[in-house]
């Protein structure tokens, strides 16, 4: 059996910890061979790959970012995309095919699966934890404990000069970085996708935490939109998969907050900061258990399958459901954390 593996979509920690896994278990216990696709979706549409073996994997596990590299090329949109990537397929001798990325490469993985009969197995990768067919994504508690960070050492920096500072996320349609960041750092706001915000209540919420001689800390998903308003951007450019490069929430709010409470206001936006580095040690070991668990699926022959986590286990979904419809944060669950905003 020889299986090739890619990462699609934007970097995340832990996407080494899962090559690694996949490639120990399928060499050491079912003596298959690997090659790893080069750039996500341009590898296979292209055919440029690399071998992977034991050796290549060796020392990978705590390296953030993907030794394959990554893109987010959308082969439905190139001239005989799909056939190609049938060809080069066939030409590498590949008889299954490990794809591991985010709602718009396992989409393309599921189309390949259902409509092309190409043996795909899927592995979700999102830093935003909004795939709804697993309890977690890898990448997720890397990002979060980045973000928390930041906030802790904000707060001093504001208090200092009792400045307002908004911290933007990432966050495109799922408020999971910003809610888990934002409780965990303290922040005195938290805006997320899910719920439009009034820019009124955030100035009341600021002006409420200066009487109480404090500066505030508002963190704000990039994706968040005020209520009586659109998406805010730096630009209108879009990526292959049609999505707005999003950023600039953070600045507008804070102006908003400036002109309307009179208080200095600045913006931190993390970022691909958020993206980098090495993974915490729940990513490492949750990346880890997909890799071995998506390599079982391959050896099973069931094909068109999602490895996802449900409480502690590993557990197979299709592809096609997994990408449906996405995780976003629940409204019961927001106003929870609403007692400490303010």
């Amino acid at each position: 059996m020889r299986v090739g593996v890619l990462t699609g979509g934007g970097d995340c920690p832990g996407l080494n910890a899962v090559i690694r896994g996949i490639v120990r278990k399928g060499v050491q216990e079912y003596d298959y061979s690997f090659i790893g696709f080069k750039d996500g979706w341009r590898g296979p549409l292209e055919g440029d790959a690399v071998p992977l073996d034991i050796p290549a994997v060796r020392g990978i596990l705590p390296r953030g970012g993907t030794v394959l590299g990554s893109s987010r090329t959308n082969p439905l949109k190139e001239q005989n995309g799909i056939r190609r990537i049938k060809e080069n397929l066939a030409k590498s001798e590949v008889d299954a095919l490990i794809v591991i990325g985010g709602e718009d490469t396992l989409g393309v993985a599921a189309r390949l699966a259902d409509e092309y009969g190409v043996r795909v197995i899927g592995v979700p990768k999102t830093i935003d934890n909004d795939l709804s067919a697993t309890d977690y994504t890898f990448g997720f508690d890397t990002a979060v404990g980045i973000a928390t960070e930041a906030i802790d050492r904000l707060h001093t920096t504001a208090e200092s000069h009792m400045r307002v500072l908004v911290v933007e996320v990432m966050g495109r349609h799922a408020g999971w970085i910003a809610l888990h960041s934002g409780l965990a750092g303290g922040a005195n706001a938290i805006l997320i996708p899910e719920q439009r915000f009034d820019v009124d209540q955030v100035c009341s919420w600021v002006s409420s935490r200066f009487r109480a001689s404090y500066a505030p800390i508002v963190v704000i998903a990039e994706g968040a939109m005020p209520r009586d308003g659109e998406m805010v951007l730096k630009d209108g450019s879009l990526d292959s998969y049609g999505h707005v490069r999003l950023s600039g929430v953070g600045e507008w709010l804070a102006k908003q907050i400036e002109d309307r409470t009179g208080k200095e206001a600045r913006t931190t936006v993390l970022g691909h900061v958020q993206r980098g580095g090495t993974p915490s040690a729940f990513d490492r070991w949750l990346a880890t258990r997909f890799g071995l668990h998506a390599i079982e699926a391959v050896r099973d022959g069931d094909f068109g399958k999602m490895v996802a986590l449900r409480g502690t286990d590993i557990v197979r979904v299709p592809i096609a459901d997994a990408t449906a419809r996405l995780k976003t944060v629940d409204p019961e669950l927001y106003e929870e954390v609403g007692v400490f905003f303010g």
